[in-house]
């Protein structure tokens, strides 16, 4: 469902700009980059945050 939601975001978004997404959970962290790549976009940083979240920039391809 996480991705779900990011791709409905990036839907919105033109080619070449930056979403910024913050996950919880190893599976999200796992799978959220992941598909965004096999979809064509960027993934331009991850970030482990303190309180356990990961932070996910990816560039609309």
């Amino acid at each position: 469902m996480t991705f779900v939601r990011t791709r409905l975001a990036l839907d919105r978004m033109v080619p070449g700009q930056v979403l910024k997404v913050v996950l919880k959970g190893a599976e999200p962290r796992a799978n959220v980059p992941k598909t965004a790549v096999e979809q064509g976009h960027a993934v331009l940083a991850c970030q482990d945050l303190a309180d356990g979240s990961t932070v996910v920039l990816i560039r609309k391809g």
